[in-house]
């Protein structure tokens, strides 16, 4: 019998978390599959993880890893799948917005159609500020035109994976996770399962539109070299500007034309000056993850545990 392994990342969600584990539980028993759930409290200043050790004294099938602090979601879902045992593995959010009836249709997938990964999007965005689905719906666009990792647009997390696919995935150890954009890159074959957008059971979301725009541009950087590339096309335009503006006024000039020196300076400066801000902001992020992978720090560190081990500091 296949044991299937779903790994649910929690940052403060002691609102929806009894919810979110009724709903998970009464799904796993309709199924013939044997379930590990494996809960990562990433650093939570609630009772989340009160509630979740609640769930393992009476629920051998729950497992959880507790950070010392809040490592952010790409650490928590890594940190599950290195722990996890399952034949297949579940990637899944606490909120009810990826829903657990679909995982019956998605382990029907990967044991009888072939299939290496069930993914997940939503077709609608009911619910959510029309700004930010504005930029989510961009940003899917920028993403696949300037890198070579596919991403649907409207893409969960929520992932069902084989063995292989999450083997794969630990094997890319770069400690800047973007976790959708590698579901991409290393490929194999992925059924999609479409659904309408599902709003929060409980509890409030934890993605500020600041915390979101950081993402996206950590994915941009994970996975394309275009900004850097941009650098030499900016400087490429910039020249052949400044030595149009040059021949054109000394032209003017020989033709008794008067032209404000002072004016075409201050606006070639102002310009480049704008430019050039935006350039080193690029390289500043480049930068920063350089600086960052040649730190080596752990991805996560845990500061309790019932899956029997601690962290591997190698990691």
């Amino acid at each position: 019998m296949s044991l299937v392994s779903v790994i649910v990342p929690c940052y403060n969600e002691e609102e929806v978390l009894p919810i979110f584990y009724g709903e998970l539980t009464r799904v796993a028993k309709s199924m013939k599959e044997d379930f590990e759930v494996i809960f990562v409290d990433d650093g939570s200043s609630d009772k989340t993880l009160t509630l979740i050790k609640g769930f393992a004294k009476t629920d051998n099938r729950v497992k959880y890893i507790s950070f010392s602090r809040n490592f952010g979601k790409e650490a928590a879902m890594y940190a599950g799948l290195e722990k996890s045992l399952g034949d297949f593995v579940c990637l899944m959010d606490a909120d009810l917005q990826d829903p657990p009836s679909l995982l019956p249709e998605m382990v029907k997938a990967l044991e009888e159609e072939g299939y290496d990964s069930v993914a997940t999007r939503r077709v609608t965005r009911k619910g959510e500020p029309k700004l930010r689905t504005f930029f989510a719906n961009n940003f899917y666009r920028v993403m696949n035109g300037v890198s070579d990792a596919r991403m649907m647009s409207g893409a969960r997390d929520y992932r069902l994976m084989n063995r292989k696919f999450v083997n794969a995935l630990l094997s890319l150890s770069e400690k800047e996770r973007f976790t959708k954009g590698m579901f991409g890159w290393i490929g194999f074959k992925t059924k999609w399962i479409d659904f309408d957008n599902v709003e929060r059971a409980a509890g409030k979301t934890k993605w500020s539109f600041t915390k979101l725009f950081d993402y996206a541009m950590g994915g941009i950087v994970a996975f394309s070299s275009v900004p850097l590339k941009l650098i030499t096309y900016f400087g490429i335009c910039l020249s052949a500007v400044g030595f149009i503006s040059l021949i054109t006024s000394i032209i003017l000039r020989l033709c008794g034309i008067y032209v404000s020196g002072w004016l075409f300076v201050l606006e070639a400066v102002g310009l480049m000056l704008g430019v050039q801000n935006i350039l080193f902001g690029f390289y500043g992020v480049y930068l920063e993850n350089i600086y960052t992978e040649v730190k080596n720090r752990p991805i996560y560190i845990i500061g309790e545990t019932n899956t029997g081990d601690m962290i591997d500091n190698d990691k």
